[in-house]
């Protein structure tokens, strides 16, 4: 008689678009295949009344879903949660997402490091930030909040003094220095232990030349393209992208990992530059939490094997107590 194998469940609890770009069929297969059924939670019902479940995955936000929980984990706490709400709110605000990566310490001889940044909180105080911090133009206005929502992606390119004045953004802010990187930018997608590194097209290089021939003093990113000085056509840089080295496997393997640890979650992404004005010198300019992890060719197995190592291992590093995410 056939040993009858050991099946997981595996809660979900993702907004109707998550769970569309998310939830393949693809992906619900391979893991029932190796064992583990995906069960979606429902939103409109208390979490105290579902499951049962060895593990939790979410990307819900507000004091009622963490409150659920608390609750839920306070009579099931051996179900592991991923990830905790405390860290994951980190993320969602500019002026810490980044605070952790000066602090990473790496065996690498390649460093990892942020661009000049600083917070704009006042009218009065924007013309002396970018002074006090040594910026040079240009540089990118972004909002505070990274939630995820349409207002978050609203950034800008402001190539002078003058742009600081015109900048609609909504105070708070921040300001970032924007580093010259070959057009091309590295999204690392982080799934516990299990790492992919992909290239993607970015904002391109802007000479001092081409500064001095930008008539716009600020430019939302939706309109860079517009731009002559901008212009590139679509073979150039798919040669480009093509043409660029990815960074180490065991460099982006690493930065992974301690970035992971040092941020307290398991299921993220950040976005990483190459320095052009320094030759082993890497800028992490954004990170994500649960990104869309299905742009990512083979997503499916990288995935699955994350669910596995939580569901069999039960890695104390990986169990996080929501009672400390308050």
């Amino acid at each position: 008689m056939a040993e009858k194998t050991t099946r997981y469940r595996i809660g979900y609890a993702l907004e109707p678009k998550k769970i569309e770009s998310f939830i393949k069929p693809s992906l619900l297969n391979l893991s029932q295949e190796r064992g583990i059924d995906l069960i979606p939670i429902q939103l409109t019902k208390p979490l105290i009344d579902q499951g049962p479940f060895d593990c939790i995955i979410h990307k819900c936000y507000g004091p009622q879903w963490i409150h659920q929980l608390h609750e839920f984990h306070s009579q099931y706490p051996n179900v592991v949660v991923i990830d905790p709400p405390s860290a994951i709110e980190r993320l969602h605000n500019r002026s810490t997402m980044l605070e952790v990566v000066d602090n990473l310490k790496l065996s690498s001889q390649i460093s990892i490091k942020t661009p000049l940044q600083v917070f704009v909180e006042s009218p009065e105080s924007l013309s002396n930030c970018v002074k006090s911090k040594s910026m040079n133009f240009p540089v990118i206005a972004k909002p505070l909040s990274a939630n995820g929502s349409v207002g978050s992606h609203e950034m800008c390119l402001v190539f002078s003094e003058e742009g600081l004045e015109e900048l609609k953004l909504k105070l708070p802010f921040v300001l970032q220095e924007f580093v010259n990187h070959g057009g091309v930018i590295f999204k690392v997608y982080v799934a516990g232990d299990h790492i992919k590194c992909v290239k993607r097209k970015s904002l391109p290089d802007i000479s001092e030349e081409k500064l001095l021939g930008v008539c716009e003093k600020v430019l939302p990113f939706s309109r860079i393209s517009d731009l002559n000085a901008y212009d590139h056509s679509d073979e150039r840089v798919e040669k480009l992208i093509e043409e660029a080295e990815l960074p180490p496997l065991s460099f982006a393997n690493e930065v992974a990992s301690v970035l992971r640890k040092a941020l307290g979650l398991n299921l993220l992404n950040f976005d990483m530059i190459r320095d052009s004005r320094v030759g082993d010198r890497y800028l992490i300019i954004d990170i994500n939490y649960f990104p869309g992890y299905a742009k990512v060719p083979g997503y499916e197995t990288i995935l699955t094997d994350f669910f596995l190592d939580i569901v069999q291992k039960k890695k104390q590093s990986v169990v996080c107590d929501v009672s400390e995410s308050v």
